[in-house]
């Protein structure tokens, strides 16, 4: 069973999510919160497989709300999923560097959101192809930030060509079939670099690809 939490300061909103996750068997809403602060409490005392978080909230606003589940070991099975009213906005960069596994826009078809709850408790990012495109567009109008000690070094060469092509966006199958591997092959060199680089999931391997230099936005 999926333990699910919905954090939205919109009653109709959390309505509305939790009608549709209702309605499956291998799904399970175990609390609603209105703002981050609350959410902070309820991550604690009932570890959702997946947080549903609003990004713009009264009190405490989702990105922080993120950012504290994502520093606190004890909340580590938890996989946080931003959600907004824009495609891409300013925030969906800072709520991926702060630790959400990805973002879903609100009006997103019911399928594809089900979906989404499903592969995000599995812990697999949220990152489609054109989200992963527009973070590339943001380094290269931003330079990388430097990070001291990423571990960059422990990689070894296939992990680093790995990461490297999934920060181009490509999925464990079509990383495997640049690499010559098998798709399960792939995923275990993903999985062992996040591991070595301390990335919560794809996500943010994606984003420390760049920030560590691994990756440049021109070499696309």
């Amino acid at each position: 069973m999926i333990r699910v939490l919905l954090v939205d300061d919109q009653p109709l909103i959390r309505s509305g999510f939790r009608a549709l996750l209702d309605l499956e068997d291998d799904i399970e809403v175990v609390a609603e919160a209105a703002d981050g602060q609350e959410c902070l409490a309820l991550v604690a005392q009932r570890l959702p497989d997946v947080a549903l978080i609003d990004i713009q909230m009264p009190v405490m606003d989702g990105i922080e709300a993120t950012r504290r589940i994502a520093a606190d070991p004890a909340l580590a099975g938890v996989h946080v999923v931003m959600l907004t009213n824009y495609g891409m906005d300013e925030y969906v960069f800072d709520a991926l560097r702060a630790g959400a596994a990805g973002f879903l826009v609100k009006d997103i078809l019911p399928e594809d959101f089900l979906h989404a709850v499903r592969v995000a408790a599995r812990g697999d990012a949220l990152l489609a192809p054109a989200i992963t495109r527009k973070l590339i567009d943001r380094y290269v109008t931003q330079p990388p930030r430097a990070r001291a000690g990423s571990g960059l070094e422990e990689l070894t060469g296939r992990e680093r060509e790995a990461v490297a092509l999934a920060a181009h966006g490509l999925s464990n199958d079509e990383i495997a079939g640049r690499l010559v591997i098998s798709p399960s092959t792939a995923k275990t060199h993903i999985n062992r670099a996040m591991a070595k680089l301390h990335a919560r999931d794809r996500a943010q391997l994606v984003v420390l690809a760049y920030e560590s230099g691994l990756v440049t936005p021109r070499a696309r």
